[in-house]
């Protein structure tokens, strides 16, 4: 059984739908533009880096997208992460296991592949409060292409009310998101 810690009630779905920062369609400007540690949230995210030949720090994929299987093609080419970790992140929530595997992902050198077995969405949120603000964490925008959000204080504290505002223990989560240096 998932140790849930927040879970996205309906009302606040409409909060998730404005970008976090630039939409981008192509990758190459993406990667131009982004800092380290890369943190990349969905397969399809993770597969444009990858093909663009950067393998993420830290990426999170569940072979899902737009509620719909991935390709075959897209499962298999995510390799060549130094670690696979899975856990299990039922959707709509944040989960204590995913936060974990995220926070030593980001405390490692090794390049980590977060499989999940749920939903990988919402893990943007705790992501952009956990790097440093060098870093970029990316996620998919659907039907729109790649947004890259850079931790600046503006992004974070839209972030941090989300999260509070989820349905459980913010405080909790909050704790396990600590800023990895």
């Amino acid at each position: 059984m998932a140790d849930v810690l927040l879970d996205l009630p309906r009302d606040l779905r409409s909060d998730l739908k404005a970008p976090m920062g630039a939409i981008y369609t192509d990758t190459a400007a993406l990667l131009a533009d982004a800092g380290a540690p890369l943190v990349a949230v969905g397969d399809m995210v993770t597969y444009h880096l990858l093909e663009a030949g950067r393998v993420p720090d830290l990426a999170l994929v569940d072979e899902q997208t737009k509620r719909s299987a991935v390709d075959e093609t897209v499962t298999a080419a995510i390799t060549g992460f130094d670690r696979t970790v899975a856990v299990d992140n039922p959707a709509g929530t944040l989960t204590r296991e995913l936060l974990a595997a995220m926070r030593d992902g980001l405390a490692s050198d090794a390049t980590t592949l977060v499989d999940v077995a749920g939903e990988e969405d919402l893990a943007a949120l705790p992501a952009v409060l956990m790097v440093p603000e060098s870093a970029s964490v990316v996620y998919g925008q659907p039907n729109e292409g790649m947004v890259l959000v850079t931790p600046a204080s503006e992004v974070r504290e839209r972030a941090r009310s989300i999260l509070t505002r989820m349905d459980g223990d913010s405080d909790v989560v909050f704790e396990l998101v600590e800023r990895v240096e």
